[in-house]
C-alpha cells in the first residue's frame, strides 16, 4: 500500500499514512478537525547497493567459468570445475 502525505489546512500539522489506492483521501485533521489536503511527495527512493542486479548474477557456475576464461578476467569467487568438465565443455 502507498504512504500518502496530508497537511491540515487549519493548524498546518502533517502527517503520512498507508492507504490502498482505491481508498478515499482524508479529509479531517487528526488532531484539530480540520480540513487537509493530500500533498504530492516523491515517494520512497529505490536505491542499488552493490554489484548491480543483471541476469549474469545468478548463472551458474560452469558459464562465470568460461565468461572468466573469454575476458581473461579474474573473479574474487573460486572456480570449481574440473578439467574433466573443462574437457567436456571445450569439446562440445
Amino acid at each position: 500500500m502507498p504512504t500518502y502525505e496530508y497537511q491540515c489546512e487549519s493548524c498546518g500539522h502533517r502527517f503520512e499514512r498507508f492507504q490502498s489506492i482505491k481508498a478515499d483521501p482524508l479529509s479531517e485533521c487528526e488532531i484539530c478537525k480540520g480540513k487537509v489536503r493530500r500533498l504530492i511527495s516523491a515517494g520512497g527512493g529505490l536505491i542499488f547497493k552493490g554489484s548491480g542486479f543483471y541476469i549474469t548474477d545468478y548463472r551458474s557456475e560452469g558459464y562465470k567459468t568460461q565468461s572468466k576464461r573469454d575476458n581473461g578476467g579474474d573473479s574474487s569467487t573460486s572456480s570449481t570445475t574440473t578439467s574433466k568438465e573443462t574437457t567436456a565443455k571445450t569439446t562440445t
